[in-house]
């Protein structure tokens, strides 16, 4: 049985622990796309380092549908945030690129290109304000590996790490965020579909698994064992020769 409340209020002691120990003082600093993980994330940051130190990123690429509900919600948490519209650097990086290559980039550069220059800006956004980039993916992503390395998979401290999906959507409302959001439909606002989409499976398929090595249907056990195994990788650190 998964005790919320106490799983939260230990996430929220290892977050300063974490700070007490990586850096005394320091903000933490989180990219909010207006879903629930990074609301999460900013909620058990400020009820763990108090609101003053929580910065919250906004980054559309030209124009964010939903921004309104990154706004919602550093609104309800009050914290300092800034907008950093990367619009303008996505496309003179790719004019740039398809130019050297000859020809259109993948459909997998224009996916991950934005993913990977929000996490500069977050960067930049941090180590001009004595700060720590939180990571905000949650276990089930980390899973099969839906996240960009090097993109939303980076940062310094990761709370939502080792909770699936369900769970964290538990936290948030534990800790009183607001509902439409911590219950929003995910999605990668980049591709236009949802996660689950995506993945070809639910959320709530893949956390029974994780949490139980119980599925349902051979099929979609055998996909997620795929997606598991090769990206594993991503959660590794970079291997180096030894010599």
């Amino acid at each position: 049985m998964f005790d919320v409340k106490k799983v939260k209020d230990v996430c929220v002691q290892w977050i300063r622990e974490w700070f007490e120990e990586n850096g005394p003082g320091c903000n933490a600093v989180i990219g909010i796309s207006g879903g629930k993980d990074s609301s999460v994330v900013a909620g058990l940051c400020v009820e763990a380092l108090g609101r003053e130190r929580v910065i919250g990123v906004t980054m559309p690429n030209g124009v964010q549908p939903d921004i309104a509900d990154s706004n919602k919600l550093i609104a309800h948490l009050g914290i300092k945030h800034y907008e950093v519209n990367i619009g303008a650097a996505f496309e003179a990086l790719m004019a740039e690129v398809e130019a050297k290559l000859g020809h259109e980039a993948s459909a997998q550069t224009h996916i991950n290109m934005a993913p990977r220059l929000r996490m500069t800006a977050l960067y930049a956004i941090s180590q001009s304000n004595n700060g720590r980039v939180a990571n905000t993916c949650n276990l089930s992503e980390d899973w099969v590996g839906y996240s960009t390395r090097y993109g939303d998979a980076a940062g310094d401290f990761s709370p939502l790490g080792g909770l699936t999906v369900q769970e964290v959507v538990a936290i948030g409302k534990e800790i009183g965020l607001p509902v439409d959001l911590v219950e929003k439909t995910p999605s990668d606002g980049l591709c236009g579909k949802t996660d689950e989409d995506n993945l070809g499976f639910t959320y709530a398929v893949l956390d029974r698994y994780i949490r139980t090595g119980v599925c349902d249907d051979p099929a979609t056990k055998a996909l997620i064992d795929r997606k598991h195994e090769l990206n594993l990788f991503k959660l590794k650190p970079i291997p180096h020769f030894e010599p």
